[in-house]
Order: structure tokens, then C-alpha cells, then sequence
């Protein structure tokens, strides 16, 4: 690299147990003095670290997090305008300054790695995916709520039914829902599908209160009297499984009594659909 700028690095560990030493590489960061660069990648998600440390908690990982990135960007900063970008300080020195040594759970590697560099954004880039993001693993699909909802379309499908199901929009007095299936039997009867093959506990009983929330605020003054209806479908991921039971009985204390179909009864729960939609023709 024949213009290349000397640069020194460190990697970023999260010591789960500091008796055990367990680690993981959860970041990097990157110094150029003669490019005045300081900069650092961190973990934005917490889905590979929970697998291999299930108790490690959402929130106060993520706001660790956040906070390297603020203070590597405040140390950035004052380090240009007092002119120590050019001093002999390496990366291990601007991360002290940043995350001082102790026996806390972030911990810093040694030795300092070094190279050339004339692209500081892509050689981050580079280190990041190496040391962090290398044994991610790749292209996990997980199932979405049309994937809850498609076999119970096809079912409905079969039955002639489908056609039956229309687009609702239900008012209350501060926010409205609209959904795309339902249909009215003295009361709307709104079916929603809910995925919860989700990455991790938080997210599954976080979704699982959004819904809690969204019908609190139609069932308050609604002009019109319905029935929720949730197709939910569970997390493919081993271990999850309270989480998941944690959020059914989250939907079960939201407004309007809610039906709480899992996959497994999607055959009954389309039958009994159709007895009330006939019962209903022959009224």
C-alpha cells in the first residue's frame, strides 16, 4: 500500500464471568494519527451473545454500547482540536482514556494490532467483520406474521372463505387499528397474525406489550364492539420458549377478551370460523 498511513487497533471484549475469563468480541476501535482518526464499531444487537450467554441482559448491554460510541466520539473530538493526534499514543492508550482497565465485563485486548491504512472507514469495516462479526451467523430467516398468516389463508382458501375476510379499521377515542382480515357477526371479528420467531426474549415479550397497548388504546371509547383474534407462532430458536409463554399471557390480559390460536389448533380454529360465517348466511 503505497500510500498507506500507519494505524494501530484494538479489539473490545464482553468478560460474561470474569472468573472463568469467557469472553466475546463485542467491538473495535481504530486509531490514524496522521489522518487525525479515532473511531470505533460495536455491537448493535445482542442475538449471537445470547445464545452463548442467555442471561446477559437487552438494556444494559446496548446502553454500554451506546456509550463507547459517545465517548470515543467525545475523545475523537477534543483530541483534534488539542492537537494529540500526532503524539505516540496508540489505540490501546485512546482506549483507556475511553474504558479505563479494571474487572469490569468490558475489557480491552492486548497485544495492539497495527497496519496501513488509506481508507480508515473501510479498514474498521474490515476489522470489525474479522474479530466481531466473522462468526455471526449468515442469512437466518425468521418467520414473519404473513408466514403465521399463510396457512391459515390457504385453509380459508379451500373453504371458499376467504373472500368473506375484509380490511377493518377499529376507532377508540385516542388511536385506531387497522386490520386486514376481518369481518362482523353482530361484532367485528379482526384476526391478527403474530410472529414471535423472534431473536431474543426481549423482543418477544416486547412485541407481545405493543399489541397489549395498541388495544388499550382502540377498546378505549371504540365506536364499535369487536373481537381480537391472535394466529401467534412460536420462536424457532431453542430456549426461548418462556419468553414466549410470557408474552401469550401478556395478550391474554389485553382488552376484548382476545382468542389466542397457536399453530397447532389452526385446523379447529379455521372450522369453527366457518361454522359462524355459515350460521351467519343462514340467519
Amino acid at each position: 500500500m503505497k500510500n498507506g498511513r500507519p494505524y494501530t487497533y484494538t479489539v473490545l471484549r464482553y468478560v460474561h464471568d470474569v472468573v472463568t475469563g469467557e469472553f466475546v468480541n463485542v467491538g473495535v476501535i481504530l486509531h490514524v494519527p496522521s489522518l487525525d482518526y479515532l473511531g470505533v464499531r460495536v455491537r448493535s444487537s445482542i442475538g449471537r451473545l445470547r445464545e452463548i450467554f442467555p442471561d446477559l441482559g437487552r438494556n444494559s448491554f446496548t446502553r454500554a454500547m451506546q456509550a463507547i460510541e459517545r465517548s470515543v466520539d467525545v475523545l475523537a473530538k477534543r483530541t483534534k482540536v488539542d492537537g494529540l493526534f500526532k503524539s505516540s499514543v496508540d489505540a490501546a492508550a485512546m482506549a483507556g482514556r475511553v474504558l479505563p482497565k479494571d474487572d469490569s465485563s468490558l475489557q480491552w485486548s492486548a497485544p495492539v494490532g497495527a497496519g496501513l491504512t488509506d481508507d480508515p472507514e473501510k479498514t474498521i469495516d474490515r476489522l470489525y467483520e474479522r474479530f466481531v462479526a466473522r462468526y455471526d451467523r449468515k442469512g437466518i430467516r425468521r418467520r414473519t406474521d404473513e408466514d403465521v398468516w399463510r396457512p391459515v389463508k390457504q385453509k380459508l382458501d379451500e373453504r371458499k372463505l376467504s373472500e368473506v375476510l375484509r380490511e377493518k379499521t377499529i376507532t377508540g377515542r385516542v388511536d385506531d387499528i387497522s386490520f386486514k382480515h376481518a369481518w362482523k357477526n353482530g361484532i367485528w371479528h379482526v384476526y391478527e397474525p403474530l410472529s414471535f420467531d423472534l431473536a431474543d426474549a426481549d423482543g418477544i415479550k416486547t412485541k407481545a406489550r405493543e399489541w397489549l397497548g395498541h388495544l388499550a388504546a382502540v377498546a378505549d371509547g371504540a365506536t364499535e364492539a369487536f373481537k381480537p383474534h391472535f394466529i401467534v407462532g412460536a420462536p424457532a430458536t431453542p430456549g426461548l420458549g418462556r419468553a414466549f409463554e410470557t408474552a401469550l399471557a401478556i395478550l391474554h390480559q389485553a382488552p376484548g377478551d382476545p382468542e389466542i390460536v397457536e399453530e397447532a389448533r389452526i385446523d379447529d380454529f379455521v372450522s369453527q370460523i366457518e361454522s359462524e360465517i355459515r350460521a351467519h348466511r343462514s340467519d
